[in-house]
């Protein structure tokens, strides 16, 4: 069983750098053809894509966002991790990590999915 576990904290202040951590169990994320995503909902909007670091450590971003976002990993922990800097009250969302494959981008599927965490850019 696959298992996504996102943690990190439920309030950030405006201008500062949001980091979130997801502890992936029950798969490995080197494990080839699957993609890691960040994904996040706003209240009241769609889910958006963040971004997606491949099995092979390969990231990529939304445009809108990455000059902002970072994704990376840590391998002998199984964990993913995201830093979005400069946040502001349009960052608030729930935060989801995801995995998927090379088509999740464009058609929003993934196989797993956390339960999501919280966080709000207010001071």
């Amino acid at each position: 069983q696959v298992q996504l576990q996102e943690s990190g904290p439920g309030l950030v202040e405006p201008s500062q750098t949001l980091s979130l951590t997801c502890s992936v169990s029950g798969a490995s994320i080197t494990t080839n053809d699957y993609y890691w995503s960040w994904i996040r909902q706003p209240p009241g909007k769609a889910l958006e894509w963040i971004g997606t670091i491949t099995f092979s450590g390969r990231s990529y971003y939304d445009p809108s966002l990455q000059s902002r976002a970072s994704i990376s990993r840590d391998t002998s922990k199984n964990l993913l991790t995201l830093q979005l800097t400069s946040v502001t009250p349009e960052d608030t969302a729930v935060y989801y990590c995801a995995r998927g494959d090379v088509n999740s981008r464009i058609n929003n599927k993934y196989d797993y999915r956390g339960q999501g965490t919280q966080v709000t850019v207010s001071s």
